[in-house]
This record gives structure tokens, sequence and C-alpha cells, in this order.
């Protein structure tokens, strides 16, 4: 079992029901484990894709008892008393508890069909019916920018001059961005674009919020939109968090914050 699982699982511990109506998991130092606590680590593995085993119960129980021997530990030094440790548990239950309504509220909304395809046509209007291979140098003075346009002018291959981007994702591939529809793109960026022919490159400097860019446009091509059937799980997903995001700040106006 991987201890970074396990981390996370321990905020689930947090708020699992201590109650002891059923026998308990264990026993350490005559304290006992609630079976509760089992059910949620198990849980929490067999949802990352773990195939429930006898190895896997046996590294859930020793987690489980390594986890009550440390706790008994720190318990017996006092810092449970501790001020911020106290106040580290009471974020970390806080945070589960959020987490749990959360998925609650999202499990009960209710996404219409009609929802899903009219948030389907919003999401293929927007990526447009073309894609560009395009590559840019960025840097920071408009008057950098021009020299570079300049050499281009003169036959310098782009590839070459891209080393000298300011673009650390782009720069050592000659400049290139690879295929992307216009909306990708700032809208400075992708207006110049757009109005390139292939193997061009733009004659004045375009400027964006991450500086001034020389872009060449290498080639387009027919954009197909995803099939409906084929895209409509991750739509109701997104449809679904943002009734999760309104519904946060529908709460939190009506909080009386003081």
């Amino acid at each position: 079992m991987k201890p970074a699982l396990l981390f996370l699982s321990a905020f689930a511990l947090l708020t699992a029901p201590a109650a002891m109506a059923n026998p308990p998991y264990a026993k350490v130092n005559g304290k006992p484990i609630p079976a509760a606590h089992a059910e949620v680590l198990m849980a929490n593995q067999l949802a990352q894709g773990q195939a429930r085993s006898p190895e896997l119960e046996q590294a859930v129980r020793e987690e489980l008892v390594r986890r009550e021997v440390l706790t008994q530990a720190a318990v017996a030094k006092g810092l449970d008393k501790k001020p911020d440790v106290q106040a580290q548990v009471a974020l970390a239950r806080q945070g589960v508890l959020i987490g749990a309504y959360l998925n609650d509220f999202a499990r009960n909304v209710k996404i219409a069909d009609e929802e899903v395809r009219k948030e389907y046509s919003t999401l293929t209007g927007a990526l447009g019916d073309k894609e560009y291979k395009a590559r840019h140098i960025l840097v920071d003075q408009e008057a950098e920018a021009r020299a570079l346009i300049e050499r281009l002018k003169k036959g310098e291959r782009f590839e070459e001059l891209a080393k000298a981007s300011k673009d650390p994702g782009s720069r050592d591939k000659g400049g290139e961005l690879g295929w992307a529809n216009k909306a990708s793109y700032v809208p400075p960026f992708a207006e110049a674009m757009v109005k390139l022919g292939k193997g061009k490159f733009t004659e004045t400097p375009v400027q964006s919020n991450f500086g001034w860019h020389v872009i060449q446009l290498d080639d387009v091509r027919e954009l197909k939109a995803p099939n409906f059937d084929d895209v409509r799980p991750q739509i109701v997903q997104r449809l679904r968090q943002m009734a999760v995001e309104k519904h946060i700040l529908d709460l939190r106006a009506k909080a009386k914050v003081e």
C-alpha cells in the first residue's frame, strides 16, 4: 500500500464513526480501533484501483496499528494539547466535512439532457472549425521583435531565431506550438495568427500580456468537433461542477460575516 494514499486517507478517518456498536477491528495497548476506520481506509484503496486481497487487508490492518501506535505516542507526549496541532486537526476535519458535503450536493444535482446539448453547442462553437499549427518567438521589447522580423525577411530561419524566445516551452522546438484552435490563444495572438497564410509570418510585432510575439503559421486543417455521445460524460461533470461552484457562491453571499 502506498504511503501517500494512506496519508490522504487519514483525513477521512477523522470523521469516521467512532461508535463501538460492532466489535473493534483491533486493539493497540488495550485501546480499540473502530471497524469503521478499516472500512474507510479499504474503500479509499479500492477507489484508487487496488484489488481487494489478503495482502491489502493485511496492509490496511498494519497501517491502522501503526497509526494508533503513533497517535498514542503523540498523546502521551501531550502534543494533542498544543494549539497548533489542535488547529491542524480542526482544519483537516473541516476539509473532510466540506468534501463530503460538496460530493453529496453534486450527486443530487439534476442535469437535463437539454442543458447538456446546449453546453455542447456552446463549447463546440467556441472551438471554431479550424486548427492551426503555429510557432512564435516571444521577447520583452517591441524593438527586439522588429529586429527579428527584419532578420526573417532577409532569409534567416525561424527555428534558429526562436532560440532567443523567452518562452521555455517552445524555444527549444523552433518556437513550435503544435496544433490548436484559435480559442487556445490570447485574443491578440489568435487574431494575428488566423490572418496569416501558410508559411507566412507577422510583419509587425504582436503584443499580448506575455510580451511581444513574432508568429509564423505553418499549417491549417479542418477541426472536427467530438461526437456528442463521446463527450457527454465530461460535459455532465462540467455542468455539475459549475452547479457546485454556484452553490458555494450562493452560500457565501447569504452568510453573515462579522
